[in-house]
């Protein structure tokens, strides 16, 4: 770790790294349990500093004034400073989040794609011009015109969590710092070297002290930036309950919202559908071991053939290789810690005792003594009512439910307090679409969807407790903005 991270016990705040004020905590490697480094962690000291840092170089620094392109050359030197040390990113991801190799493509690839759209669409923002007009006035007839203008918000508190630290740092980061904001990047405890490797790096490229600022800790640091009159807006990623909490702890001051929250999506597979790409695309609920919030965890099946589809889902689970993500070879990974594993044996016996059918899975790995590993599970049989089926586990457990029509699998897919994600697999593209539309959810995919590149536009959030805002692409530009009309006439 020490080649990786190169200041200990510091924090990045006004461009400098400065000394954390309460102890440091270690960093485990949730695949074997092994302390990666002493992580530090901030107090209020430090997170007093980071948000007067940011409201001195937003209100008074350089960084808003430059022009979009000017900015984009600092911020392309950033992001060319991350594509150099790609390898030691992925195994600080790797080791820090116990990610396998076969998501990395999610982990670095699809978040330096995303800071990549930032840097070149960000720079050619400009004012939009409002047609112009006449009016009568004193003298004869003025042309009268105007513009609107995007600017920045002001300061603003970045949360994140450990399931995909590098990748949601970058996509909160990059579009905030590119529309001229002034950013305090708070990381989960359990992954904050992701975030202050991101801050050396931010160094190196040369942003303006102040710009960017890295704090970690706990719920006081949290809770600081979320209260703080001096933030303007609040970008958070994480579950229902802690983003319902940052609202009230940011109601007083009338802060902007930006929230990617929970989710409990369907994937719908219609009689007709082709039942081994559908099996396939379900098994994306499993990515990171199911620590994912767009995850697929709802598999509703028309019953004709949901027999079919569960025999070959429970024969693709058997195909996974579970262990330490370390080798290439394997395919699923551990949770990121004990709790959270506590967490989803807790899921797992409530669907016992709510009468599901165990498929497959349900117990920690034989042979495993290391690491904070629970097998692939699913159940049959589930109640759409279940706290099972209701309930966001974040972790690697499916349901399976049966449908007899098109119209039961909406109601069942909208039957949900979350609305992040979903799937549909069926011959029918028209069928498919008219129930995309009818699915109260933020995005959905029909036989798996466009390529990466169509997605990496297409804005990205949630209907219901899934959260508030859209990121990625010209939308997750815009989140980081106010619109301002200036209207002006000839004289």
């Amino acid at each position: 770790m020490n080649q990786i991270i190169k200041h200990a016990n510091a924090l990045y705040v006004a461009g400098e790294w400065i000394a954390a004020s309460l102890d440091p905590e270690p960093v485990l490697n949730p695949a074997t349990e092994a302390v990666l480094g002493l992580a530090p962690v901030g107090g209020r000291p430090e997170v007093d500093a980071a948000i007067a840092a940011a409201r001195a170089a937003f209100d008074r620094g350089p960084w808003p004034r430059l022009s979009p392109v000017e900015r984009g050359a600092v911020m392309g030197r950033f992001y060319d400073g991350l594509v150099a040390r790609r390898a030691e990113i992925e195994r600080l991801i790797t080791e820090e989040a116990g990610a396998v190799r076969a998501i990395m493509p999610i982990q670095f690839d699809f978040g330096m794609s995303h800071a990549h759209y930032a840097v070149t669409h960000g720079s050619k923002y400009r004012d939009q011009a409002l047609t112009p007009g006449t009016i009568d006035a004193e003298g004869g007839r003025k042309l009268v015109g105007g513009v609107v203008r995007r600017e920045p918000v002001g300061v603003v508190s970045a949360i994140t969590p450990y399931n995909f630290p590098f990748f949601l740092n970058v996509v909160k980061v990059f579009p905030a710092l590119m529309m001229g904001n002034a950013v305090v990047l708070k990381p989960s405890p359990y992954t904050p070297f992701s975030a202050l490797f991101l801050a050396e790096v931010a160094a190196e490229a040369g942003l303006p002290k102040g710009a960017f600022n890295v704090v970690t800790g706990g719920k006081e640091v949290g809770e600081m930036m979320t209260t703080d009159p001096r933030v303007d807006l609040i970008s958070f990623t994480g579950s229902d309950t802690v983003g319902a909490a940052i609202m009230a702890q940011g109601a007083p001051t009338l802060k902007r919202l930006h929230f990617e929250l929970g989710g409990k999506s369907a994937h719908i597979v219609r009689q007709d559908a082709d039942l081994d790409s559908a099996v396939a695309g379900g098994m994306l609920y499993l990515i990171h071991s199911g620590q994912g919030c767009a995850n697929v965890t709802r598999h509703l099946v028309h019953n004709s053939v949901r027999a079919a589809y569960v025999e070959k889902l429970a024969a693709a689970h058997r195909a996974l290789k579970i262990g330490d993500p370390s080798d290439p070879e394997v395919t699923f990974g551990p949770l990121i810690r004990e709790s959270q594993r506590a967490r989803v044996e807790f899921y797992v016996e409530e669907a016992r005792r709510s009468g599901a059918k165990l498929v497959t899975g349900g117990r920690r790995p034989a042979g495993i003594d290391r690491g904070f590993f629970y097998e692939p599970t699913f159940f049959d049989d589930v109640d759409n009512r279940s706290r099972l089926a209701q309930e966001e586990v974040f972790g690697p457990v499916g349901a399976v439910i049966g449908f007899d029509t098109d119209e039961e699998a909406v109601a069942l897919a909208n039957d949900s307090q979350f609305g992040l994600a979903g799937a549909i697999w069926s011959a029918d593209l028209g069928a498919a679409f008219d129930m995309a539309c009818a699915i109260r959810t933020g995005g959905v995919t029909i036989n798996g969807g466009g390529a990466a590149p169509g997605a990496l536009v297409a804005p990205f959030g949630g209907f219901k407790r899934s959260g508030i805002g859209r990121e990625w692409g010209e939308e997750g530009l815009n989140a980081f903005t106010e619109l301002k009309s200036v209207s002006f006439r000839s004289e």
